[in-house]
């Protein structure tokens, strides 16, 4: 087990220049996408990181060769040798689910365990058992591991989903490219992660229209083919970079981000009194040092509230970070996790650091600033509350420890490296 250590910098401006990653909420389901063809898919500005290595190591138990270097990977599965996903493999990261379509499509069946991933509230796999038995799988989930079946070809059909879940769109929308006639996926999801998904499978040959909207069409195509591909930047890392910068009045360039992704974090932190600049044609965003952070009020001098919803609206994986920013604005903010029941409660990590909170309920908490934080030591219960704790050690006073930094690792690359190259003093301890 991995620890940072932190020397607070008692906001002291953190900041220069960094480049994102690669999105990895769209490299994960384009690794279980490469099963639909044994023809070989090439990804650039994949990065190195935890949940990668382990689709990689599920996506080679079932056949596929890989490739990996550089954040070049090239994948390629001829034949389909295994329909079985180890226990081990399935409960160590969510998108282990999304290979049952796949498999279903070039193999006829499938196994696996319940799905992991971080633990911030229930995560359904309803909507994937609906897709895949309303196209025409046979799915045995009363004992584990879940079984899928498939005598036929799946056929394409008219789906409305209860929720517009990212990974249900995406195991559909993976699943239906290979069915016949077709599908509509009403309710989709339409993240920039699962646009780049459809954008890689349209290069693969399959029929793909609606992407972006809540409505995806897909017409079933017999064969896919290879194809090449660069991931978008991770959004969710760029603004994870933006909420540090501004909780410490740094002047941040960002660079490698697709800017159409963020015109609702700019609003977001606009109510922050904290603004910044795009640059579409060159993949940047520049935000100008030295702000103070000084939160809005809405009509009337009341409260505001800052709460996340389903694209476009605010990404429930930016909540953490712009909560441990809020702890270093002028001013009273609520904030509203409608999503995950869970995500919530690493704000008591930050009142133990001095910061005036009060968690209402597991869905909300009011946050008021400034406050001067205190280092400590802290675990990292999963990827976005881990990456907030270590917003707030860089902004505390003293030293911090923060534990289990692997969680963070998962969704995070070349962490240490980023933040010591923008000025954050950290240290790897094992």
């Amino acid at each position: 087990m991995k620890s940072f250590v932190i020397e607070g910098s008692n906001r002291t401006s953190i900041g220069g220049k960094v480049t994102v990653s690669g999105n990895k909420n769209a490299v994960l389901p384009m690794i279980a996408a490469a099963l639909l063809t044994d023809e070989k898919i090439t990804l650039h500005n994949v990065p190195h990181i935890v949940d990668v290595d382990i689709m990689l190591k599920i996506a080679q138990s079932l056949g596929m060769e890989v490739s990996f270097g550089r954040n070049t990977l090239t994948m390629k599965t001829s034949d389909i040798k295994n329909t079985e996903i180890s226990r081990e493999y399935s409960t160590k990261v969510r998108t282990s689910l999304l290979f049952a379509g796949p498999l279903v499509n070039r193999a006829g069946k499938a196994s696996l365990w319940p799905p992991g991933g971080d633990v911030i509230g229930r995560r359904r796999v309803d909507g994937h058992f609906y897709g895949l038995q309303t196209m025409g799988t046979t799915i045995e989930a009363d004992e584990k591991p879940f079984r899928f079946h498939a005598k036929n070809r799946l056929v394409g059909k008219d789906l409305f989903l209860d929720e517009a879940s990212v990974t249900t769109t995406e195991h559909i929308m993976m699943t239906a490219v290979l069915a016949e006639g077709q599908t509509h996926i009403r309710n989709a999801a339409c993240e920039p992660h699962v646009c780049d998904l459809g954008e890689l499978l349209i290069k693969m040959g399959a029929k793909i229209s609606g992407l972006g909207t809540n409505t995806i069409m897909i017409d079933g195509v017999e064969k896919l083919g290879g194809a090449e591909h660069t991931v978008q930047g991770d959004h969710i890392e760029a603004a994870s970079f933006l909420s540090l910068a501004a909780a410490t009045g740094g002047e941040l360039t960002i660079d490698g981000v697709v800017t159409r992704n963020f015109w609702m974090t700019r609003r977001i932190f606009e109510r922050f009194g904290v603004k910044f600049e795009m640059y579409p044609e060159e993949g940047r965003i520049f935000l100008p040092g030295g702000q103070a952070l000084a939160i809005e009020s809405d009509f009337g001098n009341a409260i505001p509230v800052i709460s996340d919803n389903t694209w476009p609206q605010y990404p429930s994986d930016m909540m953490s970070c712009t909560i441990a920013m809020a702890t270093q604005a002028k001013g009273t903010v609520m904030f509203f996790e409608k999503m995950f029941e869970s995500r919530i409660y690493f704000v008591d990590k930050l009142v133990s650091m001095g910061a005036s909170a009060i968690i209402c309920d597991p869905h909300r908490a009011v946050i008021t600033g400034p406050t001067l934080l205190r280092g400590t030591d802290l675990p990292s219960p999963d990827i976005r509350s881990g990456m907030a704790l270590l917003i707030a050690a860089l902004c505390a006073k003293g030293k911090s420890t923060i534990h289990n930094i692997e969680v963070i690792e998962r969704g995070y690359e070349n962490l240490e490296n980023k933040l010591l190259s923008l000025g954050g003093k950290v240290t790897t301890i094992k």
